[in-house]
């Protein structure tokens, strides 16, 4: 009769234990249930608007109490966040703005900054009429008003380098402190590229700054009974959000540079 050494029997035991069978294979163990979602989770996902209502109908006052104090917490974060948030839109410069609007407003920090980190600001340097230029252009206003704590603004190539070859467009130079961070030329000249793409790249160079929360998707609009500034508030949280990976003709030695007597353009041509 053929043994399954696989079985749990007596017999099987006992030819393992003198060494016959080989020992059974452990039994993995079984995953652990994901952790239980925080109070704090939970309320997380509602705006303020929507966490008065639920304090409303709280079962005890205790409860009450604690949705209201996460809602108050909640305001206030929401308008230091927003007093942070200064742009918002992309800025057309010229030539002669460079220094001002790229360089030295980079230099800014934001209120309450004890760091001193400076503001970022992405420089895009476009050609109407160039396809890949075009389409990143509308990324660019996309993430412009995704991630109004950073500063994009759009310059003509040419007006800003001088000769710059068009196979050079669209091009990217992040600024922080007054110095140049990164820079990206071509971008979509390989291939077509996504916004997740440009977003991701802009987040790992420290362009954008992550979003400081989840916030709550596809949420129904507020009635006239809610506050004006919770309202504004609401609509700010559903502003905010995140990206992936990227692969790009990134620049970073900074070789063959021109330097213009009367700004300080910087480039790596």
């Amino acid at each position: 009769m053929a043994v399954n050494i696989d079985e749990d029997t007596e017999f099987n035991d006992a030819l393992r234990k003198h060494g016959i069978i080989p020992p059974r294979e452990p039994t993995p163990p079984s995953p652990s249930p994901p952790p239980s979602p925080t109070f704090s989770d939970i309320l997380n996902d509602f705006t303020p608007s929507e966490l008065r209502e639920i304090s409303e109908d709280a079962p005890d006052d205790d409860t009450e109490r604690m949705i209201a104090a996460y809602r108050r917490q909640r305001l206030a974060d929401e308008k230091a966040l927003d007093k942070k948030s200064r742009f918002g839109r992309v800025y057309p410069i010229g030539r002669d703005d460079y220094t001002r609007e790229v360089t030295e407003a980079s230099k800014i920090d934001e209120e309450g900054d004890d760091v001193e980190q400076g503001t970022a600001v992405v420089c895009f340097l476009y050609k109407d009429g160039i396809p890949r230029s075009d389409r990143a252009f509308e990324h660019v206003k996309t993430l412009a008003a995704r991630y109004p704590r950073s500063k994009f603004v759009s310059i003509v190539g040419d007006k800003c380098i001088p000769n710059l070859p068009e196979s050079r467009v669209p091009m990217f130079i992040v600024y922080k402190k007054g110095e140049i961070r990164n820079q990206v030329v071509a971008w979509g000249a390989d291939r077509e590229r996504r916004i997740e793409e440009l977003e991701a790249l802009l987040l790992v160079t420290g362009a954008l700054h992550p979003p400081e929360r989840r916030a709550p998707e596809d949420r129904r609009k507020e009635g006239s009974s809610g506050e004006e500034d919770e309202e504004d508030l609401d609509r700010s949280s559903r502003m905010r959000s995140a990206a992936t990976s990227v692969n790009g003709r990134t620049k970073k030695n900074v070789r063959g540079k021109e330097k213009d007597s009367d700004s300080d353009f910087d480039f790596d041509l």
